[in-house]
């Protein structure tokens, strides 16, 4: 199944035209507003790269409830 996305608002310019799984593999900076300091402070979670932060366990629970409560209001 094909799908697509537009992830220019989201990446930097740089990371703009790489596929879905060379972005995963991508440093935490690769994200639009976050910085190599963002992704040193993240390392101690063990995410290093942009995968490892959307698989986090502790991120998922986050997003996760903080949807459960968007639904609700």
């Amino acid at each position: 199944m094909t799908v697509t996305a537009d992830l220019d608002k989201i990446l930097d310019k740089a990371y703009e035209n790489l596929s879905l799984q060379e972005v995963l593999g991508s440093p935490i900076a690769a994200l639009a507003g976050l910085t190599d300091a963002h992704g040193t402070a993240l390392e101690a979670l063990r995410i290093k790269t942009i995968g490892d932060l959307g698989r986090n366990k502790y991120i998922r629970a986050a997003v996760a409830m903080a949807d459960l409560q968007d639904r609700a209001n």
